[in-house]
């Protein structure tokens, strides 16, 4: 597996994958903007010629809020999550990131043992913050980085 910046040749298929993962996806047009700003960082997995996972951040003021994490149904119970996922807080620590946010669903229970398993604590729940369905996201930090 090779884990690498996201480019604009991996749209397809990184769309493909938000589409068959989250409720409301984002555009093609969505992570251009995403991946092309300087304080932001976005990778993707890939194995043998396939993206089989991404995520990505932005960078705002020494905070980076973690957008998007997503696996490939069928490449998934494979650590390919937990690698992207250890990339992303280098990569976001060597932009000068100290601290990382994300949302997940409470119900989302393998995203939450990973994020534990990567140093992100509980912090607070977000009433109502997903829709299809309508669900409370769990806020977790990891602070500081290292």
């Amino acid at each position: 597996m090779v884990i690498r910046n996201m480019t604009e040749m991996d749209l397809v298929e990184v769309c493909a994958i938000e589409q068959e993962t989250f409720s409301e996806p984002w555009t093609k047009e969505d992570f251009i903007s995403a991946f092309t700003k300087q304080n932001n960082g976005y990778l993707v997995a890939e194995q043998e010629g396939k993206i089989t996972g991404y995520c990505g951040f932005w960078g705002i003021v020494g905070e980076g809020y973690i957008y998007n994490v997503a696996v490939k149904k069928e490449y998934r119970r494979q650590q390919i999550g937990y690698q992207l996922m250890k990339e992303l807080i280098r990569l976001a620590y060597h932009k000068g990131v100290t601290s990382l946010t994300l949302e997940v669903r409470s119900s989302n229970l393998p995203a939450i043992r990973l994020y534990e398993s990567l140093g992100f604590e509980h912090t607070g729940i977000r009433k109502d913050f997903y829709s299809k369905p309508k669900e409370d996201a769990v806020i977790m930090w990891l602070n500081p980085i290292q």
